[in-house]
């Protein structure tokens, strides 16, 4: 890889990057706030999460549509029609959001207890899934442009608009789940209040970014046509089912390592969160892999594109290796800081090193998997994605982990060895080039 194709790459990818690891930390600052309300409150808010992110699936994978097509317009040179994609995806994720919304709210006490049924941690988690249902419809609207701003090469935005959603939920958490300010003292209640108003501080964000940045590419100027909503419908819809079955199988991990006690599952909420600490940049790295990919593509050169996404893997292993490295060697300094009982830190340790050894693999993977996406092979990657978790990772956890009582660290050995399994898998798809023909 020669130094203009590294430059290029860093300079889509940093910002993207820059905007996740943000992300990652104000989650982190999040968690270590909530972990000061002691393990149910901590357990609650992690296995909502997940629940939050399963009921968004559907409405997040419009986003691997939109910046696969934007950015074969792009490479098209049909400037004028890249934001078309995005007016769609807009009016896609809002009218799955609303109905959704109304009936997730509806029914969350009634299946949260399914998740986990400690009576200490449906108490904490039913009213905080609820308020973050209420973020349904600016979760889709920000992932969408997400997708086309990444597509267009204008990560930059992005960037910027995560870290002013996130420092007003930084804002909000510390105000509302300890009651400063006068602010009535909420609990995890407030980390979800703060958390839903700063998706749609983003929202509003991204519109007056789109009115100032593409309205050139047509935004807000028309609608789709049949082929191009059907086309976008094709690339999203895998990915929406990849993303559920993905967010489905993580609240189902969760509540494998639930059966083995409240401890663990704090241990694990931690441990996901510090995991997404090197795996975010990685997600980033592949974000700026699918646009480079699909607009060689869009150029007709097959070639350029294989190479965008070796290129992009290599540099994304040789940096998250580096990222895991402190975590390897000193977990009981990061785990500290959000495990405040001896007993769970300790349960956290291993795993967090194995985590650790094993991530730049992970990475690879998932660079090649976001390339494919950005070449239209959402199909394959969903088959890929939904077999390996649901077949091989869930119930070898649940075997090992929770059946034969090897506990905590059987589970995340086998989520790690899934995980590594599928890395190599997308490697030889991408070898093998037949994504290069799908029409987008």
């Amino acid at each position: 890889m020669n130094t203009d194709r590294a430059k290029t790459i860093m300079t889509l990818a940093l910002p993207i990057i820059g905007g996740m690891v943000s992300q990652n930390i104000l989650n982190l600052i999040d968690t270590a706030m909530v972990g000061h309300l002691g393990d149910d409150a901590l357990a609650a808010v992690g296995i909502g999460g997940f629940a939050t992110f399963m009921a968004t699936a559907f409405i997040t994978g419009l986003s691997s549509g939109v910046q696969a097509m934007a950015a074969r317009r792009l490479g098209e040179g049909q400037t004028d029609k890249t934001a078309i994609p995005l007016n769609g995806g807009i009016l896609l994720a809002l009218a799955m959001a609303i109905p959704l919304t109304g009936l997730l709210f509806a029914l969350t006490p009634t299946l949260f207890p399914y998740l986990m049924g400690a009576p200490a941690v449906i108490v904490v988690g039913v009213p905080y899934v609820q308020v973050r249902m209420l973020g349904i419809a600016a979760t889709g609207v920000n992932f969408v442009f997400r997708g086309y701003w990444n597509g267009v090469n204008l990560s930059k935005l992005y960037m910027r608009t995560l870290i002013v959603m996130h420092i007003t939920n930084v804002i909000l958490n510390y105000i509302l789940i300890f009651g400063k300010f006068g602010a009535p003292e909420l609990g995890a209640t407030g980390a979800a209040i703060g958390t839903t108003a700063s998706l749609y501080v983003g929202s509003a964000y991204y519109i007056v970014m789109g009115f100032l940045h593409a309205r050139e590419g047509g935004f807000a100027a028309g609608l789709p046509d049949k082929k191009t909503i059907a086309t976008m419908l094709r690339l999203s819809i895998p990915s929406s089912l990849q993303n559920f079955f993905f967010a489905a199988g993580m609240t189902t991990f969760f509540w494998i390592v639930g059966k083995l006690g409240t401890s663990q599952l704090a241990a694990s909420q931690v441990l996901v969160n510090l995991l997404l600490v090197a795996l975010l940049p990685g997600i980033g790295f592949g974000l700026a892999s699918a646009s480079l990919v699909g607009q060689a593509l869009g150029r007709k050169d097959k070639e350029d594109a294989k190479q965008w996404g070796w290129d992009v893997m290599k540099l994304a292993t040789v940096v998250v290796a580096m990222l895991a490295l402190p975590s390897f060697l000193f977990p009981d300094f990061f785990l500290g800081w959000f495990l405040h009982n001896p007993e769970t830190l300790a349960l956290a340790r291993l795993p967090m090193r194995l985590i650790a050894g094993g991530i730049a693999l992970d990475v690879a993977g998932l660079v090649l998997m976001n390339s494919l996406l950005g070449a239209g092979d959402a199909r394959r990657v969903m088959v890929v994605s939904i077999v390996m978790q649901w077949v091989v990772n869930l119930p070898l956890a649940y075997l090992f982990g929770v059946h034969l009582e090897f506990g905590l660290v059987a589970v995340w050995v086998v989520h790690i060895t899934y995980r590594i399994i599928q890395s190599a898998i997308f490697i030889t798809i991408w070898k093998q080039g037949t994504w290069a023909d799908i029409e987008v």
